[in-house]
C-alpha cells in the first residue's frame, strides 16, 4: 500500500480524555460490540441451517447481518482497545485500511437494504411472478453486483484519500479514520476532493434513501388490495425495514453530504451509525419477525436435544 513519507502514523483524540469516562466507554462499547457479533452471527447461522427461512428475503437478511458485523468490526475493536491506551496511535497504512473497510461494508449494507426493498416490492406487488423473478440465480447475481458496487465505491474513495499529502499535525479529532477528519489534516486545499467525496458517498446515501422511501411508499399503498392477515404480515416486515433504513441513512446523510466542517455532535453521530445501528438491526428484525424467532427456537432446541442424547 502507498506510504506517505511525511506522516507515518496518526493519533486519535478519541471520545473522551477523562480516565473514568474512558472506563465507562470501554464497558459500554464492549457490551455493544459483543452483542452485535453474537446476535448477527446467530441470525446468519439460523438462516443458513433453517429449512423454513429459505426465501430470498432471509437470504438478503443474512448478508445484511454479515455487513453489519464487518462494518462494526472495522471501528469498534480499536475504539474499545484505545479506551485503555494513553496514546491512541494508528499507522498510516492501518488508517487507510480502516477507511476502505468502513466504506466497503457501509456501502454493502446500503445495497443490501435496496435489494431487500426490491424483494418486498416483488413479493407484495407481483406475488404471482415472485418465484420466477426472485429465483436463486437472480438473488446470487444481485448480491454479487452489490459486492462489486461496494468495491468500486471504496476504491474510488480510498484513491482520493491516498493522493492527500499529510505534513502534520497528525492528531485526528475522532475515534476512527474517516474521510472528513483526514481532509482537515491534509496539507493542501481539499475543496475539490471534498466535492468528489460528497458526490460519491453523499450521492449514494441520499439517492438510495429517497429511492427506498419511494419504494416502500408504493409497497404500503399496494397493501390496500390485500387481505387483513396479509396486510398485517407485510406491514410488520416493511415497518422493520423502514426503521433500519432510517437508522442507517439518517446519520450517514448527515455526515457525507456537507462540507468538511467539524460539529460538536459528529462523534456521537458516528458512534450511532458505526456501533449502535449494527447492534439494533438484529433486535429489530428478530423481535418483529415471528418466523425468525420460531426458527431460532427450533434450531437451538434440536441442537440442545441432540447434545443431551
Amino acid at each position: 500500500m502507498y506510504q506517505n513519507k511525511s506522516v507515518t502514523e496518526f493519533i486519535f483524540l478519541g471520545l473522551t480524555s477523562d480516565p473514568l469516562r474512558q472506563k465507562i466507554v470501554f464497558v459500554i462499547f464492549l457490551i455493544f460490540y459483543t452483542g452485535t457479533v453474537v446476535r448477527n452471527l446467530l441470525i446468519i447461522v439460523t438462516i443458513k441451517f433453517s429449512r423454513t427461512l429459505g426465501s430470498p428475503m432471509y437470504f438478503f437478511l443474512s448478508y445484511l447481518s454479515f455487513a453489519d458485523t464487518c462494518f462494526s468490526t472495522s471501528t469498534a475493536p480499536r475504539l474499545i482497545v484505545d479506551t485503555l491506551s494513553t496514546k491512541k496511535v494508528i499507522s498510516y497504512n492501518d488508517c487507510m485500511t480502516q477507511v476502505f473497510a468502513l466504506h466497503f461494508f457501509g456501502c454493502l449494507e446500503i445495497f443490501v437494504l435496496i435489494l431487500m426493498a426490491v424483494d418486498r416490492y416483488v413479493a407484495i406487488c407481483k406475488p404471482l411472478r415472485y418465484p420466477t423473478i426472485m429465483r436463486q440465480q437472480v438473488c446470487i447475481i444481485l448480491i454479487t453486483l452489490a459486492w462489486i458496487g461496494s468495491l468500486i465505491h471504496s476504491i474510488a474513495q480510498i484513491a482520493l484519500v491516498l493522493t492527500l499529502p499529510f505534513c502534520g499535525p497528525n492528531l485526528i479529532d475522532h475515534y476512527c479514520c474517516d474521510l472528513q477528519p483526514l481532509l482537515k489534516l491534509a496539507c493542501m486545499d481539499t475543496y475539490t476532493i471534498n466535492l468528489q467525496l460528497v458526490a460519491n458517498s453523499g450521492a449514494i446515501c441520499s439517492s438510495s434513501f429517497v429511492l427506498l422511501m419511494i419504494s416502500y411508499f408504493i409497497i404500503l399503498r399496494s397493501l390496500r388490495n390485500h387481505s387483513a392477515a396479509g396486510r398485517r404480515k407485510a406491514l410488520s416486515t416493511c415497518t422493520s425495514h423502514i426503521i433500519v433504513v432510517i437508522l442507517c441513512f439518517g446519520p450517514c446523510t448527515f455526515t457525507y453530504t456537507r462540507p468538511p466542517t467539524t460539529l460538536p455532535m459528529d462523534k456521537m453521530v458516528a458512534v450511532f451509525y458505526t456501533i449502535a445501528t449494527p447492534f439494533l438491526n438484529p433486535l429489530i428484525y428478530t423481535l418483529r419477525n415471528t418466523e425468525v424467532k420460531n426458527a431460532m427456537r427450533k434450531l437451538w432446541l434440536v441442537k440442545i436435544t441432540s447434545e443431551g442424547k
